[in-house]
């Protein structure tokens, strides 16, 4: 996996410095929110957060390994279909949950909390709960965690979301707003420059790095996912669309090929690989509009195959 070189609050300096200020002078809100799009270091910024949080209370030496391992008695996190029992998996185990689409924070998650803010602190005078996807929180479970936030405790809530305007407002009133915008081209520019080890990953596949920058929208942890899916594109896959196919026959081997090596996400990005490549070769908008919708049929996750062979179909007898 690509890493960045440098771990802190993800080169945003204006919540690196909100967020120290709060550790400094121990101005801790009874709730976060850290809001943003997806891959702008929300979670990274989570963790480190936390355990800033616990250094200062705790003489134990390991107190930021047991963080980053989940396994701190005063730390627990909540995720979507999370069963009760998640604080005790360690972090590998949460980043390996696959999202289907389908998931939610039941009330019995919620719920855990309340027993876990009735034990004592074991290592510090705190205890925190990091509320991963809190947008996908349930009715009931949005109910019981705003009568959790209104109590008197000694927990720390930090809630993660793509989706702020999903939550509930009076929950969004009761906490302190961190907001992670989205970082500019030059500034993705520098992060690739000075935090990227460029032998990591490789971009010559008739692709531009302007191109990968432009696909990542102003997050860093979007461009790391894209430079991975490029590493991982084979050289079969990638020979066979530099230009629009004709034969019909090529069309059904391309999109078998595809939909059974790539993953949605995978097949996403290759779609606006394709864009890109086709596009600098036909200067055709109407097949960029095609290969749009294909992506739209994608992110629906049904019968990807048959997009891809519609798709590519209608684009070689309409504008071949």
């Amino acid at each position: 996996m690509i890493e960045f070189k440098k771990n802190n609050f993800l080169f945003n300096e204006e919540i690196n410095t909100c967020l120290n200020n709060i550790i400094k002078n121990k101005s801790f809100a009874n709730g976060y929110i850290f809001c943003g799009a997806e891959g702008l270091g929300k979670k990274q910024t989570a963790f480190q957060f936390i355990r800033e949080i616990f250094k200062q209370s705790s003489q134990n030496g390991n107190i930021g390994e047991s963080i980053s391992n989940n396994n701190n008695p005063d730390f627990m996190i909540i995720e979507p279909n999370a069963p009760l029992e998640t604080q005790k998996n360690n972090s590998s185990d949460i980043e390996k949950t696959k999202k289907s689409g389908s998931e939610i924070i039941k009330i019995s998650q919620i719920r855990n909390i309340k027993t876990f803010l009735g034990q004592n602190s074991i290592n510090s005078g705190k205890k925190i709960i990091l509320i991963i996807d809190a947008h996908l929180l349930n009715e009931s479970a949005s109910n019981c965690l705003l009568k959790t936030l209104e109590e008197p405790s000694n927990g720390i809530f930090i809630l993660l979301t793509s989706k702020l305007n999903l939550l509930l407002d009076t929950i969004i009133s009761r906490c302190q707003i961190v907001r992670f915008r989205s970082f500019s081209s030059k500034q993705i520019k520098s992060i690739l420059k000075d935090h990227l080890d460029s032998s990591k990953f490789n971009t010559n596949k008739k692709f531009k790095i302007e191109d990968l920058i432009n696909f990542a929208n102003g997050s860093p942890g979007k461009l790391l996912k894209n430079i991975e899916i490029l590493n991982e594109l084979s050289d079969e896959i990638v020979n066979k669309i530099e230009f629009p196919i004709k034969s019909s026959l090529e069309i059904l081997e391309v999109s078998k090929l595809i939909s059974e090596q790539l993953e949605i996400d995978q097949q996403i990005f290759l779609v606006n690989f394709i864009q890109i490549i086709w596009w600098r070769k036909t200067k055709n908008v109407d097949l960029i509009k095609k290969l749009e919708n294909l992506k739209s049929l994608l992110s629906k996750n049904i019968q990807t195959k048959l997009a891809w062979e519609i798709t590519f179909l209608k684009i070689s007898i309409e504008n071949i």
